[in-house]
């Protein structure tokens, strides 16, 4: 897959929260299709790099790109409009809309402009649940049930690239495994993923490739297959 398209893109990223400075000449790259894992220890700048490309973080030096789009004045909604989605930590499920209310919300953040696969049949398919559940409030569901929701919503934007910041976190195992299968079955419709995790029996199972941070950089990079739990484990440790 290395050699599709490139997603997204960070070079030599500086960011910060006030004076606060958090990513230290970060780099990373997503392309068509790939399957990423973003790991390292609590602390180490990991939801930064969302919330930079978000402008959540201040971009101070360093490039982003998304696609072809040189991203120099990070906002919430040019992600969105350049094809990437993201499942935010802590899911941010609208809490007086419905469950079909909430997926209707992540198509809406697309505009008009992107069409394929993903729509609420598909969606329930996906997640039989949420069927059931569908005119419930979203915010009634139990956490693994919202975190469904926020995966679909994310993927009724259908887009090419989905950034997943700790989607298992406060998950039961059972509930992890479900979603691991979920990832697979989204990145084998050609949906890359940019996988934020502290799971990595998850991390093997969904993600080809790894990238490790420590102190707001890169400290290691390598194929997930060609790595030991153990291995792994090291980055996360602390």
């Amino acid at each position: 897959m290395s050699s599709g398209k490139s997603l997204l893109r960070l070079d030599g990223v500086h960011a910060y929260y006030g004076a606060a400075h958090i990513l230290h000449g970060m780099n990373l790259e997503v392309k068509e299709g790939e399957r990423v894992a973003l790991i390292g220890r609590n602390g180490v700048g990991k939801t930064t790099v969302v919330n930079t490309i978000l402008g959540l973080a201040t971009l101070k030096a360093g490039s982003i790109r998304l696609g072809d789009y040189a991203l120099t004045q990070p906002r919430t909604y040019l992600a969105a409009q350049h094809g990437i989605a993201v499942v935010p930590q802590g899911r941010r499920i609208v809490a007086n809309l419905t469950v079909e209310e909430n997926l209707q919300l992540g198509a809406a953040t697309m505009g008009s402009g992107r069409k394929g696969h993903w729509t609420v049949p598909e969606i329930y398919k996906l997640f039989p649940i949420l069927q059931e559940r569908a005119h419930t409030p979203g915010t009634a569901l139990s956490g693994g049930q919202q975190q469904m929701l926020a995966v679909g919503r994310a993927l009724m934007a259908n887009p090419a690239l989905i950034l997943l910041d700790e989607p298992t976190e406060g998950l039961a195992p059972v509930i992890v495994d479900q979603l691991g299968v979920i990832f697979n079955q989204v990145a084998a419709q050609g949906t890359a993923l940019l996988l934020i995790e502290q799971n990595m029996t998850l991390v093997m199972r969904v993600a080809e490739r790894y990238c490790a941070m420590a102190k707001g950089a890169i400290v290691a990079k390598g194929r997930v297959h060609e790595e030991s739990l153990d291995e792994l484990h090291k980055h996360v440790m602390v």
